[in-house]
């Protein structure tokens, strides 16, 4: 359990007489030396976030704009002096401890990769001259075995960027990288049309590695890489699986089901984000049933209503008993998952 102290509560525990006069400035100088990593909701950290997507999104335009214009080496010229000026400024203030500007900078750099690869590979001569996708604002819009290279290029620069800068965001645009590469890996084993629902299986199937591998990562380090594992896995993972076309009710209830898994992985992981998506699918399986039972009738949303007064009920236990229902759920797991498991520790 996690819990925020400031230098308030630290005065109240020496006149409570809990700490001793003087150990309570030694405690904030101790938390103040320490590198905070773990992301919080401030004011600041979300207007640093919201200057990177825009960064980002400004310069994939920009960019793909001039390549229209001026050609392949306007194009690797503006990227590259982009990508190295974003991921020097991101180094230098992530060394002078300006951790979530910095971080967030070298996340845009990471972003640029694909483009910068785009850019050099056309200028060279290597890209495929035959294809039907000649342009870079294909990439994200098609499926094809040529963007291969530009994710694996993403990705190792990904990597490579989170040795020198090891902060969590910039896990995703590796993970979006990856979830590029498994829908065109995924089109080589489809046979004829690849398909949304081949589609939404291939997703599916690669959300449980990504959620497997942040579980294992939970708790062994000190950044929250975790989290945006989780959320890049639940998107592939419950995305894929609520993309699905099924016309089985059997089915449906097992969508039922696994939702349901989701809210209680939350409860068992301290992981709020898995309520999110759980709720979001239990209430849409009620609302398909609601709809229904209640067809053409007045009744329906009023059911509907009531499935929204029904989540919100269930986060404000969830909120007041969280800590006593993760730790009665973990007395029942084996000790050799707690032991091997520091997310099942938090």
């Amino acid at each position: 359990m996690s819990l925020r102290i400031d230098a308030k509560d630290l005065e109240q525990a020496v006149h409570a007489g809990v700490l001793q006069p003087g150990q309570d400035q030694a405690l904030l100088a101790f938390f103040a030396s320490r590198p905070q990593l773990r992301g919080s909701f401030q004011l600041t950290h979300v207007i640093y976030y919201l200057g990177a997507l825009l960064v980002i999104g400004a310069l994939g335009w920009l960019l793909n704009e001039a390549w229209m214009n001026v050609g392949d080496s306007a194009l690797l010229a503006l990227g590259g002096v982009y990508l190295l000026s974003t991921a020097c400024i991101g180094i230098v203030l992530w060394r002078r401890q300006h951790f979530v500007p910095g971080g967030l900078l070298a996340a845009v750099a990471v972003s640029l990769v694909p483009l910068v690869t785009f850019a050099a590979l056309r200028l060279l001569g290597l890209w495929p001259q035959g294809s039907e996708h000649q342009g870079f604002d294909d990439y994200y819009h098609y499926i094809n075995s040529q963007w291969l290279i530009l994710e694996v290029a993403t990705i190792l620069g990904g990597l490579l960027m989170l040795r020198l800068v090891p902060f969590p965001f910039i896990v995703m645009p590796i993970a979006l990288a990856l979830w590029f590469m498994s829908m065109d890996l995924g089109r080589l084993f489809f046979s004829g049309s690849f398909g949304w629902n081949d589609r939404s299986l291939v997703s599916l199937l690669f959300g449980i590695p990504v959620l497997l591998v942040s579980l294992w990562l939970d708790g062994r380090r000190q950044g929250d890489f975790a989290f945006w594992g989780y959320l890049a896995g639940l998107l592939a993972f419950w995305g894929g699986l609520t993309m699905m076309e099924s016309n089985s009710e059997i089915g449906k209830l097992f969508y039922c089901l696994i939702n349901l898994v989701l809210m209680l992985m939350a409860v068992l992981l301290r992981r709020p984000l898995f309520m999110v998506f759980g709720g979001i699918g239990l209430a849409g399986y009620l609302g398909y049933l609601a709809r229904d039972v209640f067809a053409d009738s007045l009744l329906f949303p009023v059911f509907v209503s009531l499935i929204g007064l029904g989540l919100i009920a269930l986060g404000l236990l969830y909120q007041k008993h969280r800590d006593r229902l993760t730790e009665s759920l973990r007395q029942h797991l084996p000790q050799s998952w707690l032991d091997s498991l520091p997310a099942l520790r938090r």
